[in-house]
């Protein structure tokens, strides 16, 4: 049967697949590349619910509009035009016999933004895209406003199946933006993959990992052991560096980054975790990135974390 919920709030727009994956989290310390595209929390009212016993999931609703990922939001009204947000996903066979395909998803987040007005990066031109280690890679230059319509549309699936887990989505970022008398069309893109293996035999789910017998040493419980990894792009519109809007001296044109890791989960409600990222960046062509910039070499990160969900 239908069932729905009205929320108005601060709370994630329903866009990008790995954003919004519940607790306890991605299966990573940090999101990838593709959530820098997307928007953060943000104000608005939302609608969502499920159809069919959960076999569809829907969410719609009207926020402020967000700008690309940032991490941190306002709870100002900073304009009169909103966005529209919705999304909506698929899973054929969540309550069939059909074990092998229980755990496939598919679905579509996309976003629609239209009348910034030319004034400051609030209104909906991203303070900067980050890496895996939240370093700033590609920022707009100085002068740079957004300038009208912004849209955003996320194709997104993932695949769970026994211990084996796999998510996939792929995000366009399109924005009219303006400095001085020049403006353009700007369009970037960005997408990720990655995969799960959960050692102890545990079954895999977009939800999280339930462990089958709970850290309990006296009992020789140990927990629940995941071996995750991830290959994640980000490709900014060339125009942003032909056109001016943005310097090849301190800005990246794309970023690749492939992530390892391995996690326990002591119980359901408990995690350590340890990843390793490597990032790679693509100056524009025919340009030097100055030695101090981030860009002039790769980077590598390695994370820990305890997280304790609720």
């Amino acid at each position: 049967s239908p069932a729905f919920q009205l929320q108005a709030g601060k709370f994630k727009s329903p866009v990008g697949l790995e954003q919004l994956q519940s607790d306890p989290g991605t299966s990573f310390n940090e999101r990838s590349l593709a959530t820098d595209l997307v928007p953060n929390r943000d104000l608005g009212v939302d609608l969502h619910g499920e159809l069919f016993h959960g076999a569809s999931s829907y969410a719609a609703g009207i926020f402020n509009g967000s700008q690309d990922f940032a991490g941190t939001t306002t709870n100002l009204s900073f304009q009169d035009t909103k966005a529209f947000v919705g999304r909506i996903f698929f899973q054929p066979w969540k309550n069939s016999d059909l074990n092998a395909l229980r755990g496939l998803g598919f679905g579509v987040g996309g976003s629609y933004g239209g009348g910034h007005p030319n004034t400051n990066a609030a209104t909906g031109l991203t303070s900067g895209y980050t890496t895996d280690g939240q370093q700033k890679f590609f920022s707009y230059s100085a002068g740079v406003n957004a300038d009208g319509t912004q849209w955003r549309v996320s194709p997104q699936a993932y695949y769970y199946y026994g211990p084996f887990g796999l998510l996939g989505e792929y995000v366009i970022s399109d924005a009219q933006v303006r400095k001085g008398a020049t403006s353009a069309t700007l369009q970037n893109n960005a997408w990720e993959i990655s995969g799960s293996w959960l050692l102890t035999g545990e079954d895999a789910s977009y939800a999280g990992v339930t462990p089958l017998h709970p850290f309990d040493p006296r009992n020789h419980q140990w927990g629940a052991w995941q071996l995750v990894a991830r290959y994640a792009n980000l490709d900014v519109d060339d125009n942003a560096f032909t056109k001016g809007f943005a310097s090849a001296t301190t800005s990246a044109a794309s970023a690749k980054a492939w992530s390892v890791g391995l996690n326990w989960y002591l119980n359901k409600n408990f995690r350590a975790n340890a990843s390793f990222s490597r990032t790679i960046f693509d100056s524009y062509p025919g340009s030097t990135s100055a030695a101090t910039s981030i860009i002039a070499r790769p980077e590598n990160i390695l994370f820990t974390r305890l997280q304790l969900a609720f």
